[in-house]
Formats: structure tokens, C-alpha cells, sequence
């Protein structure tokens, strides 16, 4: 049966208004970079293959526990405002249509791993051939040359990879995982980064350009202080927990109520002074074992004591008011379930709600800026499969409905 054709925007709206992304991305951190410029305002294509959907069309959380290719939350997420056409990219003419829609787009996205495009037909040197003025953005987890390009890759291995993981765990343990696959969105929001600036370069000069992301390098990118400790001092900085090495108390501490924590930090000892008289104990100040940072980093485990003994008798919002009223940086560990009804975020419009064909009404994660000349906006949920297939064969390729109809029947759309 084919897919109705998409609405047409009203208006366009974002700062990438009328820019045009071919997409070829799929699991996380490449439809996270295109979701980063859906959100700007540009027109991102799914292209999605026959044999191989998204993986995480398949993975959960689904609405009400009922699996289904559209209805993955995951999926969902990070595809908002996005169209999905599907090709057969092993036929000649599945690859011709991709070439197509490429050479009528200002950007090209992928993140497989090194060399799979060339193998499509559909790599960079092909591609500029047909659009000049290109950005291709290939987001791979060791980028296109050295000796491991080639090694498969996902996003939890640049964890380790980084050395996030050495950084990652308590004093005496074996390092860590983070909890998340942290390359992913790292690499997704360094990539929408870097389109951004290769657009920009062709709007001065008119040129294209190939942009070589790896994954492993962005990773890196956002963990400088133990790498410079390891160049310059030969040394690697112990895996601290909570802790940090320049305040005391720093950590995440026990709250009443089931399961509610604390986090706090305190700066300096003039924030010490202020944190002691704010739970009422202000003779702490002058205590010798807490009165400056290097007397509390000695006497830490008894310090944690401490504070763990006043945060647990009150509840983390009581405790966020109390010492946020005296400049100490203190906030709930909030759940997730806490984050959905958050009334700060709620305010700022952090939230947004989608109504999706086959799951309704959902809540989502939207733009976490906002822009005061250009606003921006989430237009629709993110794409069923193949629900733009025809819009773009038709109204952007220049297909007839014969020529339409052929394609889905010889199974080269879909």
C-alpha cells in the first residue's frame, strides 16, 4: 500500500530553513547530528534500505509494550522532524534515486563504518562529482585512514577507547562504564558541529567539502584534564567516585525518602563557612579537620559521613532550597520519571508533544536552545517508514506516478 505523502511545511522556520539533508545515518550518534540540524530548521531525508532497517526501529522502549517498526521510542527520539523514504541500495536504480536526491541536497550524512558508502556507489568522490557544492559528513568510530579504520565500532567502545572509563569508577576498583553510550551523542552533536561550519565556508566561497569524524577523537575531545596530566606530568589521574579533586564535599549524598539523593558541591572555604552555618553547625568552619580544601580532600570519609548524616533527614528539594539560599551549588539526583515532571523544564517548553499515526500523543525531548530571531521548532513526529517515499520521488526527484508505481512494484521503493 503506498504511504501518504507527508504535509508540506506552513512556514520555514530556523536558522537551516531551506537547506536540504540526505540522511543515511541510522542507530544514534549520525541521526543524532541530523536531528541537531531537523531542529535548525533543515529538511532531513531518511534514506532507509529495503534489506536493513534502523536497528533501533527494533529496539524498546514501546508505548503500551507492543513492538512495531514506527512505534520504537528510541527511534522516535531521535528522529523527529524528519522524512523516510526507502530505496533498495542493491539494485542500480535503488542507487541511482539515492545519487539523485543527493545531488538536489546541501548535505549528505553517514555513519557506517569506512568504506561502506564507496561500496554503494555512493561515496564522496561520486558524490561531488554530481553536487560541487556537497557537505558530506561521514561519521565513523576511527575515521576514514590509520591503521584501525577499518574495525567495527559503536558508540560504547569509544568509552573505553578514550580513557572515560579509566576516569570512571571508585579509588581500587577496575574502570567503569558510564552508563550511556556516551560516542554516540558526543560524536552526533561534534558532527552537527562541523556541518554547520562547512556550511558556512560554502556560503563564502561556494565550496563544498568532506568532513572525516571519528568518534574515538570527539570522545576525547571532552576529556583534556587526564590526557594533559599523562603529557605533561607522565602521570594518570586516579578514579575518584563522586569526588572531585578540587572541592570537598563534592558527591551525590544519601536524602530521605526511598531512593532520593542529593548532589552538592562545595567550592572553596568561604563556601565551607557557608555550608556549616546553613545545616546549623557552624563551628565546622574552624574545625581543623574541615577548615581548609586540603584538610577536607585528607579527612574526606569522615566529611561524607557528615554531610550523608544531615542530607538524609530532609528531602532533596528541602536541602536544594536551603543551601541554593546561600550560593552553594546543591540539586535533586532526579529520576527520570522525576525529569518528565519537571515544572522548570515544563516552563522553558523543554517538552514537547508529537501525536505519531500508530503510537498518538507522545511526550518528547525537544530543542534544548532557543533562538530569539530565528526560533525554532520540532514540525512533526519523526517518520514511519517510507512515509515520504512518494513526496520525494515525485515533488523533489520529478517522477511521474507511472514511473512511481513501477519502482514499488519491481520492489526499488518502498
Amino acid at each position: 500500500m503506498r504511504a501518504a505523502s507527508p504535509p508540506r511545511r506552513d512556514t520555514d522556520v530556523g536558522p537551516l530553513a531551506g537547506i536540504r539533508v540526505a540522511d543515511f545515518t541510522w542507530v544514534w550518534a549520525g541521526p543524532h547530528a541530523t536531528l541537531q540540524l531537523a531542529h535548525l530548521g533543515a529538511e532531513v531525508i531518511r534514506v532507509e534500505a529495503l534489506q536493513r532497517p534502523c536497528v533501533t526501529r527494533l529496539l524498546p522502549p514501546w508505548p503500551d509494550g507492543i513492538p512495531g517498526a514506527n512505534r520504537s521510542g528510541y527511534f522516535n527520539q531521535f528522529n523527529q522532524g524528519k522524512r523516510s523514504i526507502v530505496l533498495d541500495l542493491k539494485t542500480p536504480e535503488g542507487v541511482d534515486l539515492a545519487r539523485r536526491l543527493v545531488a538536489c541536497s546541501d548535505v549528505a550524512a553517514e555513519n557506517f563504518a569506512a568504506g561502506v558508502m564507496d561500496r554503494l556507489g555512493l561515496g564522496w568522490e561520486v558524490l561531488r562529482a554530481l553536487n560541487p557544492r556537497l557537505v558530506m559528513i561521514a561519521l565513523s568510530g576511527y575515521g576514514a585512514y590509520g591503521p584501525e579504520h577499518e574495525f567495527v565500532s559503536y558508540g560504547p567502545a569509544q568509552v573505553p577507547l578514550s580513557g572515560m572509563s579509566s576516569l570512571t569508577g571508585y579509588r581500587g576498583w577496575p574502570p567503569m562504564h558510564v552508563g550511556i553510550s556516551y560516542g554516540d551523542p558526543n560524536g552526533g552533536i561534534h558532527g552537527a558541529f562541523a556541518v554547520l561550519a562547512a556550511l558556512w565556508h560554502r556560503e563564502r566561497t561556494g565550496e563544498g567539502q568532506y568532513i572525516d569524524l571519528s568518534q574515538w577523537e570527539t570522545t576525547m575531545a571532552v576529556l583534556p584534564e587526564g590526557i594533559m596530566d599523562a603529557v605533561m606530568n607522565g602521570v594518570a589521574p586516579e578514579r575518584n567516585g563522586n569526588r572531585d579533586r578540587w572541592m570537598a564535599p563534592h558527591g551525590i549524598f544519601r536524602a530521605a525518602g526511598d531512593e532520593r539523593w542529593i548532589a552538592l558541591a562545595v567550592r572553596d572555604d568561604d563556601e565551607w563557612r557557608r555550608f556549616a552555618a546553613a545545616i546549623g553547625a557552624p563551628e565546622l568552619a574552624g574545625d581543623a579537620r574541615f577548615a581548609t580544601l586540603a584538610a577536607r580532600k585528607a579527612n574526606e570519609d569522615a566529611l561524607e559521613d557528615l554531610v550523608t548524616a544531615w542530607t538524609a533527614a530532609r528531602s532533596p528539594d528541602e536541602t536544594t532550597a536551603l543551601l541554593q539560599r546561600v550560593g552553594i551549588a546543591a540539586f535533586p539526583a532526579l529520576s527520570n520519571r522525576d525529569i518528565c515532571e519537571d515544572a522548570h523544564l515544563r516552563e522553558r517548553g523543554f517538552f514537547v508533544e508529537l501525536e505519531h499515526p500508530e503510537v498518538g500523543v507522545r511526550r518528547h525531548l525537544g530543542i534544548p536552545w532557543r533562538m530569539s530571531e530565528t526560533p525554532c521548532a520540532v514540525e512533526r513526529p519523526a517518520p514511519c517508514v517510507g512515509e515520504a517515499t512518494d513526496y520525494v520521488l515525485g515533488e523533489i526527484l520529478g517522477l511521474d506516478t507511472a514511473t512511481c508505481d513501477d519502482l514499488r512494484a519491481r520492489g526499488i521503493v518502498a
